[in-house]
């Protein structure tokens, strides 16, 4: 299930693109799920480890992505426990993050509110309150309580 918490986090991972650039491996970018979403975000392909095509940049190297794409592919594949900053992500990315929190127990943290209101099956525990929200509504109404405090 995917969990959100607004605001500063302990332990958390505020840049997750610096972290990624130095903990990702190699194996995560060719995964079928890593594909799939560096083709949707940044509309570009794998071409293999360390060589994405950019319609764009051109030929990339995997560290040239987008810094939404990182956060994601972090979320789906690190491990460690680390909570990361969602905020690092564009709205785009708000489908890849309730998908990989449908998978997955997933904690994010937020700075701002991100809007899901592209999905249509929303469902998330907002940590800061407890509250289990099921709709884009209910996570506003939930974002703005946590904001007035």
């Amino acid at each position: 299930m995917l969990k959100i918490i607004f605001g500063e986090v302990e332990h958390g991972v505020y840049h997750p693109p610096t972290y990624f650039d130095n903990r990702y491996e190699d194996q995560w970018i060719t995964h079928p799920l890593t594909v799939e979403m560096i083709r949707d975000i940044d509309k570009s392909e794998v071409v293999g480890t360390h060589l994405i095509e950019s319609p764009v940049l051109g030929p990339i190297s995997t560290k040239e992505i987008s810094g939404g794409v990182k956060t994601l592919i972090l979320m789906a594949f690190d491990k460690s426990g680390r909570i990361f900053n969602a905020s690092a992500c564009g709205d785009n990315c708000a489908k890849w993050i309730v998908r990989l929190g449908k998978q997955d127990d997933l904690t994010i943290n937020l700075h701002h509110v991100m809007n899901f209101s592209s999905v249509p099956e929303f469902e998330a525990v907002i940590v800061n309150t407890g509250v289990v929200v099921h709709s884009y509504r209910e996570y506003l109404e939930e974002a703005i309580k946590i904001k007035e405090r």
